[in-house]
């Protein structure tokens, strides 16, 4: 996760934990947190609670890197040192997944002791097996990308502001610096055959298949070795490298081992090595942050025979009227504002049905309103008011006739609503969460209108009583259904509708999300009334 407003966040990947448990993780600069942040969190939170609903056990990593020229400039600039500038600066990234409701099983800080034993272990690894030498190296950094580039990727910028002429990285437009300096290079050439051996056998270990391909192509390109520490004269804030005090080990090693941290590396037990879930079933990060996760991550894994994630979700980025976010133009979300005016499973909703994955999505108030009104308030708490307030039928007695009503529903939404639990693993297992929202509310929408075409209120006569249990059935069951799918993405609001539809707690699971499945709910153990409205309409209009 990210730190609060202090300087430029580099998200990294929300990792998920594999063997017989699915583990999910991401990790972020400490800055100042923004909605991309969130973003990012809610697509691994959805993923790990989607995994949950499935039945299996699954680990959520999750947390701030704290190393790194960057974080050191930034707590100098602050006035501060730089130890307790990150005891502060962490703070509101873990505020934030808290807030969102992520249920994260780890939140690592890699300025934790464990973590600096499992680095420097990794470091004296690959030393051993001969992938580490020392060498001069001259080339462009990047502080705020934390990066080398070569000088094919750097072009002169102007600053529109004051003039400044200045060399920028064409791939991100953040500033380098020339830099000389002697420090330790990872034999990162030697894996390119590896690597494209590794991403030739599937199309799916990156998603989408356009950061595929552009993976693929870098390697093809040809890989130059890495360098992998800084001299300590100049980045003294960051982890040692092992028997050289004079040098620092490179921010992105060290973050990059997080997800090995928290899966117990070194592995001490011969034969129990995945036992704490590695490898990772999905790592989650921006597209900003392919090549470190994408080419170096597993380069340095195979150079010890470390099993690599299983796949690597990459998601777009969010503008803001159509232009990049930026702190130092102001133009960025504050995501505590956004939850706190709109609601956090709004939130959620919002940002799962119109992020982006392959492409930028454009964020705005208007937007998330729409959204709200259409989807949520009009869409599924309309079906919601409508099922569980109706004075002329009785939800218990139509579940209980269940098998009389089944007889009766409608072809073509009963046809949908049990094909829809398929239909949505289809799209998780991708993964697409935005298509399996697209795809549950597509019958939110579907039901709504069936119902205002059957008109139960007008099926009162007792001779018509068949009919009307029928149609409250297909309504009620299209809600359970769609509610238990519904809860990796809106968790609060969806236990409030299995509540109030009284679905037993042991009976909210992906095996349960199938038509006719539970015969035994439709009495909440409390009253539901016109007091209690599952979406109530917005405080404003903003």
């Amino acid at each position: 996760m990210g730190m609060p407003g202090m300087f430029p966040p580099a998200q990294r990947p929300l990792a998920v934990l594999g063997a017989k448990e699915d583990i999910i993780g991401a990790l972020i600069w400490p800055v100042a947190p923004h909605i991309g942040h969130l973003y990012t969190l809610v697509l691994t939170d959805i993923l790990k609670r989607w995994h949950v609903l499935l039945g299996r056990k699954s680990i959520l990593v999750t947390g701030t890197d704290e190393h790194g020229m960057k974080v050191q400039r930034a707590a100098s600039k602050a006035g501060q040192e730089v130890r307790a500038f990150c005891d502060e600066a962490y703070k509101p990234f873990q505020a934030l997944a808290n807030e969102a409701h992520v249920d994260y099983d780890h939140f690592i800080r890699t300025s934790e002791p464990d973590h600096r034993f499992a680095v420097q272990h990794f470091w004296l690894m690959l030393r051993e097996r001969g992938w580490i030498y020392a060498k001069k190296h001259e080339g462009w950094y990047s502080v705020s990308d934390e990066t080398f580039y070569p000088q094919s990727t750097v072009q002169s910028a102007l600053d529109p502001a004051t003039g400044r002429k200045f060399t920028a990285s064409k791939e991100t437009g953040k500033e380098v610096e020339w830099t000389s300096e002697t420090n330790y290079h990872f034999r990162l050439s030697a894996f390119q055959a590896k690597l494209q051996e590794h991403y030739s056998n599937s199309d799916n270990k990156i998603v989408p298949w356009t950061r595929m391909k552009d993976v693929r192509n870098e390697i093809e390109t040809g890989l130059q070795d890495l360098s992998i520490s800084r001299p300590s004269d100049r980045l003294s804030w960051g982890i040692p490298v092992p028997d050289d005090a004079t040098q620092t080990i490179y921010v992105w090693l060290d973050a990059l081992i997080n997800y090995l941290t928290k899966a117990n590396y070194p592995f001490q037990i011969p034969g129990q090595e995945n036992a704490a879930g590695w490898p990772a079933d999905c790592h989650v990060i921006g597209k900003d942050i392919v090549r470190f996760h994408c080419i170096y991550w597993p380069a340095f894994l195979m150079a010890l025979d470390l099993p690599l994630p299983k796949q690597i979700f990459t998601h777009a980025h969010w503008t803001l009227g159509n232009a990049k976010m930026s702190k130092s133009t102001g133009m960025v979300v504050n995501p505590f504002f956004a939850i706190n005016r709109f609601g956090v499973d709004c939130m959620r909703y919002y940002l799962a049905l119109d992020g982006g994955i392959s492409n930028d999505s454009s964020y705005d108030n208007s937007f998330v309103i729409a959204r709200y009104k259409k989807g949520l308030k009009g869409g599924l708490g309309n079906l919601v008011s409508r099922v569980t307030e109706g004075k002329r039928w009785d939800i218990r007695r139509a579940v209980k006739n269940r098998d009389k009503c089944i007889k009766q529903l409608d072809g073509q939404l009963s046809s949908d609503l049990s094909q829809l639990r398929d239909v949505v693993f289809w799209c998780m297992n991708k993964p697409d969460p935005r298509m399996g929202l697209q795809a549950i509310m597509k019958v939110v929408f579907q039901t709504n209108a069936y119902m205002q075409f059957s008109a139960p209120w007008n099926l009162c006569e007792p001779e018509k009583q068949e009919q009307l249990d029928s149609v409250i059935y297909l309504c009620v069951e299209s809600l359970r259904i769609c509610g238990i799918l519904l809860q990796p993405y809106m968790p609060a609001k969806m236990k409030q509708l299995l509540d109030m539809l009284g679905v037993a707690e042991d009976a909210r699971m992906y095996a349960n999300a199938e038509l006719g499945k539970d015969q035994d709910y439709g009495e909440p153990e409390y009253k539901v009334g016109k007091t209690e409205v599952l979406f109530p309409p917005l405080s404003s209009h903003f």
